[in-house]
């Protein structure tokens, strides 16, 4: 697989190169040891007016010191056709050792709701032609959206072919939930058959920067980076397992430190915007990525963080940090009001997000599954088993949001989620062991993704989840893959696709499941 993917990353490189040997005939030869956009480009984080470009200057994805500490000047164009005939905008910009020669601009002054493309160019090379776009005003007659959902990718655990299918659909927009990188791992890719190592972690920044190198090298990853913008957000495997605020899993007294260059390694290699501009690794340590995205009026998105700033994971195992599968009778604690998941900022700013909201759907775009998942055999209240890291470790919060849902009474309000590598459909509602009703209505609807790559439970033990749950209404977790929605004025119509095999580059794709959510009709709709 490894070696696979290293002929696809230097393939698509000497197609690039060849390019250039004939816009600049002579230079091919001596651009071929020194082209510096292996990684590709991407784009993010787009309102209305302006969106986010970014490139990292690496010429060779393996070798993370392969480009000299200096400060390099790198120019950058945005057009409104694909052959840059009428450029629109452009600058340049200094990629800075500081920040992993990474390049990030805010392009401003665009027009709502269309398309554009988008290069860089550092000396005689030429990035990548990238698509991204706009969203429409605020004033802009309901149209349609079709959002690709992604998450959980470990590089080790398969081919990236669902990122090729995202590109092959043609989505308006990527919203991508977490666990972009795997902390642990082997590095190197000129030696696949290193054992994987669970104890092989990245802890400082050369080692999530490497391992950023490493997946963003990936060809089929750089095409769905490459077809349009992406809304990212963060999980844990960012940093580590199970982290939850400033505590990890191991207890580490400096563990802060290895956040702060986890979250500079992150900012690095996505498309996004730092609400405060710096390059001091230890300002890292504190970085909001938590936003909101207006798409015209037909879709608000609220992009969550809910590792930052979540009180630690209680009950957890003896001598240790992070999660535990725990009955209410061991953990009492667990329903502590006190314990937040978002923090009390995030959980505040999001009230106002969805008091102030006129869109026809507001989206909370997150992490992890929000319905209740109890685990035990026995479904009675107040002697189920659940685990603790998700919200089901935190149902005071949950209920805090519930409670935000009712009060403020947003449009269609929906979930996406992903983390627990399983397609999940279900109904959110205040009481999760009574039956819908009158007095306990269907308040929102949740669709949880599967992973791209990462593996996960047997398929008789998700039935097993679904037939205890009656709120999740379909559950499967033996396969890999992502979710596509197309969001009108009047439905949000979602597909769980899956791929045929993980394991295979080329993998083909099916539907598995669609489901329907009508405009002013909470919950779900099989089709």
């Amino acid at each position: 697989m490894q070696s696979r993917r290293l002929f696809l990353q230097r393939s698509l490189q000497l197609a690039a190169l060849a390019a250039l040997s004939q816009a600049f005939p002579g230079y091919a030869a001596e651009r071929s040891k020194v082209y510096p956009f292996t990684l590709g480009v991407a784009s993010g984080s787009p309102r209305h007016d302006s969106v986010v470009i970014w490139t990292r200057l690496m010429p060779d994805p393996l070798n993370a010191q392969a480009l000299a500490p200096m400060v390099y000047k790198v120019l950058w164009e945005v057009a409104e056709d694909e052959g840059f005939k009428h450029i629109v905008n452009k600058g340049e910009v200094f990629a800075l050792p500081d920040l992993a020669h990474s390049v990030h601009v805010d392009v401003t002054g665009l027009a709502p709701g269309r398309w554009y493309w988008y290069r860089f160019i550092h000396g005689d090379a030429i990035s990548p032609v990238a698509r991204t776009r706009t969203a429409p005003a605020m004033d802009a007659p309901l149209s349609t959206l079709k959002l690709a959902v992604a998450s959980c990718q470990h590089w080790e655990f398969g081919e990236y072919a669902a990122h090729r299918h995202i590109a092959q659909a043609n989505p308006d927009l990527v919203a991508f939930l977490g666990d972009y990188i795997y902390e642990w791992g082997p590095y190197d890719l000129k030696h696949p058959a290193k054992p994987r190592r669970r104890d092989i972690e990245s802890s400082n920044l050369d080692e999530y920067r490497a391992r950023y190198a490493q997946y963003k090298s990936d060809p089929q990853l750089q095409a769905a980076h490459h077809v349009a913008p992406w809304m990212v957000t963060w999980d844990d495997h960012e940093v580590c397992n199970d982290y939850g605020n400033e505590r990890d899993e191991r207890l580490d007294a400096n563990f802060i430190l290895r956040r702060a260059a986890a979250y500079q390694a992150f900012y690095e290699h996505m498309p996004v915007r730092l609400h405060k501009v710096t390059v001091l690794p230890s300002q890292f340590a504190h970085m909001r990525i938590y936003e909101r995205f207006d798409w015209g009026r037909l879709a608000r998105f609220h992009v969550l963080d809910d590792r930052q700033y979540r009180s630690p994971q209680v009950c957890a195992k003896p001598g240790r940090g992070g999660s535990n599968v725990v009955t209410q009778a061991e953990c009492t604690n667990r329903n502590d009001s006190a314990l937040t998941l978002l923090g009390a900022e995030q959980e505040k700013w999001l009230a106002q997000g969805l008091a102030s909201s006129q869109a026809k759907w507001n989206i909370l775009t997150q992490q992890t599954f929000m319905a209740q998942t109890n685990l035990s055999n026995v479904n009675v209240d107040g002697e189920g088993k659940f685990w603790t890291d998700g919200w089901d470790g935190y149902p005071a919060a949950r209920q805090r949001l519930f409670d935000d849902i009712e009060k403020h009474r947003p449009a269609n309000p929906v979930v996406i989620s992903g983390d627990v590598h399983t397609f999940y459909a279900a109904n959110l509602k205040r009481d999760f062991w009574k039956k819908s009703s009158p007095e306990n209505p269907v308040l929102a609807t949740e669709f949880c993704g599967t992973s791209i790559t990462s593996n996960s439970r047997p398929q008789e033990r998700t039935d097993q989840i679904v037939a205890q749950n009656p709120h999740i209404k379909y559950g499967r977790s033996d396969k890999r893959g992502f979710m596509l929605l197309d969001i009108s004025s009047n439905k949000m119509l979602t597909q769980f696709v899956a791929l045929d095999d993980v394991s295979k580059a080329d993998s083909g794709i099916s539907t598995l499941k669609s489901f329907m959510v009508e405009d002013g009709k909470a919950g779900l709709v099989s089709i």
